[in-house]
């Protein structure tokens, strides 16, 4: 509730929580907003037509209504995007913790294998996984979060060392409270800002990453998703048809939703880390200054000698 009361009151944060609502009402009412069924073989029309009144946003190559096909490949988009958000993050934070409080071979071992998953690229990984488990969504959120989960790992890991130091954690530890109880009860709270501000910027990634795969043909065959209908329309020629309604929905409907994840993420750390407020007004107010005739933000020293006055 703090949280959500913080990004009603941040303009920013505030314009990213409408268009995630927004986007999320749809999905979720996707069968009463649809005026048609997508998934039905039966409720079509005919193939390439143009935008109309009975068509909002035309059909495609096989005569389905691409409105309808929009407002439920939200779901899957969504879905794919907030449970890999949701998943890698919480994964990553239990790894990251253990690793950090634990420490010794434990810790050597999570970060070696952190090391090795963050030089191989990511993208020919995903690939390769999908052709032989099989790209259907419930998989592909499973190959994101094994994929996704290392640099939050090693990001907890940093904030647990200076963590464990503290006064408070000693103090529990010499009252005898077991690891666990430690890990979940004094340094978890600590770390659960981070972890919110990451799951919503890691949601918003795998957004486009999904897209991207499914663009490349390893999507889930039996499902409607934005990345999904982008690679219909480039297989069957939709830019050479100039069929615009087959490409720029899907893509308007990806940059929208991501643009409003990463304007809630962006929100969230200014909200939970007054630091990085601090900073990005000073960024505002150098920036606005420097447009200024004659403004230099530090004091130069002419050939000549003594120090001269900034403006």
């Amino acid at each position: 509730m703090k949280f959500i009361k913080g990004l009603i009151s941040h303009p920013t944060g505030r314009v990213g929580l409408a268009l995630v609502v927004a986007i999320a009402l749809i999905a979720a009412a996707a069968p009463l907003i649809a005026p048609y069924d997508p998934y039905d073989l039966f409720d079509r029309d005919m193939p390439r037509l143009a935008p109309s009144s009975a068509h909002l946003l035309g059909t495609d190559h096989v005569g389905n209504d691409i409105l309808s096909k929009l407002t439920y490949g939200a779901r899957i988009s969504l879905i794919v995007g907030l449970i890999t958000g949701i998943s890698s993050t919480l994964l990553g934070a239990v790894m990251g913790m253990m690793a950090g409080y634990l420490g010794g071979w434990f810790d050597t071992v999570i970060m070696r294998m952190v090391d090795v998953m963050m030089t191989i690229p990511s993208l020919p990984l995903m690939i390769l996984i999908a052709t032989y488990v099989g790209t259907q969504f419930y998989m592909i959120i499973i190959i994101f979060t094994f994929l996704g989960w290392t640099g939050m790992a090693r990001t907890v890991r940093a904030q647990v060392l200076s963590l464990k130091s503290q006064k408070y954690i000693t103090a529990a530890e010499l009252a005898a409270a077991s690891r666990p109880y430690v890990m979940f009860r004094h340094i978890l709270p600590e770390v659960s800002p981070l972890l919110i501000v990451s799951g919503v910027l890691s949601a918003a990634g795998v957004m486009v990453a999904e897209a991207g795969l499914s663009f490349l043909g390893f999507g889930d065959p039996k499902a409607i998703s934005w990345g999904k209908m982008l690679f219909e329309a480039q297989a069957n020629h939709g830019l050479l048809l100039k069929a615009w309604w087959w490409v720029l929905p899907p893509g308007l409907a990806i940059f929208v939703t991501v643009i409003g994840f990463m304007l809630v993420g962006y929100a969230l750390e200014e909200i939970v880390n007054p630091r990085v407020r601090r900073m990005r007004m000073m960024q505002k107010l150098f920036s606005k200054l420097s447009g200024d005739k004659g403004f230099c933000p530090v004091p130069v020293k002419p050939e000549g000698g003594g120090a001269v006055d900034a403006r």
